[in-house]
């Protein structure tokens, strides 16, 4: 396996193999020519990750387990998004854009309307709009007093 080097702004350099290249045909939302990622984990045991494109090493989204925060999740990806990524009950992760706006942790919210969908043996991935509005692009993890507290 032949593996590659990227320096990035927020982590340094980053050594990545063919096999952890995660293609988006149609790029994340608002970054459509963006089709290279790889996946860094933030820590051991974090429900966290950064999902740092490749193509440019300024911009890495901060990505999160959503079942960690929000354990009813029920995301219905939509037939074509299944069919276009060849997705079955095991063989792909979903993850949610993280935002943690004036970095105070107890402000966290997470997009569950638009989760990123990854077919982990082709490393394929898409960021999938959910129909309906049983979710928010700004879900509050922690309620209001959690952050008045803080």
């Amino acid at each position: 396996m032949t593996k590659e080097k990227l320096t990035g702004t927020r982590f340094g350099e980053i050594e990545y193999g063919d096999g952890d290249n995660i293609v988006f045909t149609s790029g994340i939302i608002g970054f459509p020519d963006l089709k290279h990622f790889v996946l860094v984990p933030h820590r051991e045991d974090s429900p966290f990750s950064w999902l740092q494109s490749i193509e440019e090493p300024a911009l890495a989204f901060l990505v999160a387990n959503p079942w960690h925060f929000v354990p009813e999740y029920r995301p219905e990806v939509g037939d074509g998004d299944v069919g276009d990524l060849s997705l079955t009950e095991a063989n792909h992760v979903v993850l949610t854009t993280a935002c943690v706006p004036g970095g105070e942790a107890s402000n966290l919210t997470l997009n569950l309307a638009a989760p990123i969908v990854i077919q982990v043996d082709s490393k394929r991935g898409k960021q999938v709009v959910l129909e309906g509005e049983a979710y928010t692009i700004k879900h509050r993890v922690f309620p209001e007093s959690v952050r008045e507290a803080a």
